[in-house]
């Protein structure tokens, strides 16, 4: 079982960007859409229940919303990549709209409760990399890379809102699921750990984005019918 240290990260950058038509790139000629494209902005910037003041989604179905209002990610993955795919590659490359130092999905817990300047942020699922992240950054196996790495990064539900801004304390207050770690709630989406008191007490969890709920419960429905 995966634990969870509590630690005080900083946020070290914000991103924001909204959706807009891509052109033809080293992956594919055909164009396509997405909001995955961010850029970096300074000073305070207004957090209200769905999104960051300028920012945006575009596929609503996977992304947004106010179970995934805000998207985090590691600042300590980017020297990996940087040296595993020889690119320089700069805060906001995995579509993050936090850029976090001092954590990662080994020590970040669903349901951890958050303060980051005014906001109050409390996590409600990992994010699955998707082939848009691959044309992003020009790897046609980068989805594929993250995926098997665990370092796909997590999304926040907003029970506070206010401004934030980069240099602010990243600060666990509660930690109510000690034992379900991003990282684990990721393994056993993916069946890499295969528990069906786990997969039962995560579809129970209301922390827990609805579709991923159903999607919990489904494998331990299933499970539980053999």
């Amino acid at each position: 079982m995966q634990g969870c240290h509590v630690n005080t990260p900083t946020l070290l950058a914000i991103q924001v960007g909204k959706p807009a038509e891509q052109g033809a790139d080293s992956i594919s000629d055909k164009p396509w859409q997405s909001g995955i494209f961010k850029a970096t902005v300074s000073g305070r910037v207004w957090l209200d229940m769905e999104n960051l003041a300028g920012d945006g989604q575009d596929d609503l179905k996977n992304h947004g919303g106010a179970f995934r209002a805000v998207l985090a990610y590691s600042a300590d993955h980017y020297p990996k990549w940087r040296e595993g795919l020889g690119v320089d590659l700069q805060y906001g490359a995995f579509g993050e709209n936090f850029t976090v130092s001092g954590v990662d999905e080994t020590s970040i817990c669903l349901g951890d409760v958050i303060a980051v300047g005014d906001v109050r942020l409390q996590v409600a699922q990992p994010r699955l990399p998707c082939w848009k992240l691959a044309r992003r950054n020009g790897f046609k196996d980068l989805a594929d890379r993250v995926d098997k790495t665990n370092r796909g990064g997590w999304y926040h539900r907003v029970l506070q809102t206010g401004y934030v801004e980069a240099g602010d304390a990243y600060a666990i207050l509660e930690r109510p699921y000690p034992d379900f770690s991003i990282a684990r709630v990721v393994d056993l989406i993916h069946e890499r750990e295969v528990n069906v008191e786990a997969w039962r007490k995560l579809g129970s969890l209301e922390v827990l984005t609805p579709r991923w709920r159903q999607r919990f419960n489904g494998k331990a429905d299933t499970a539980e019918a053999r």
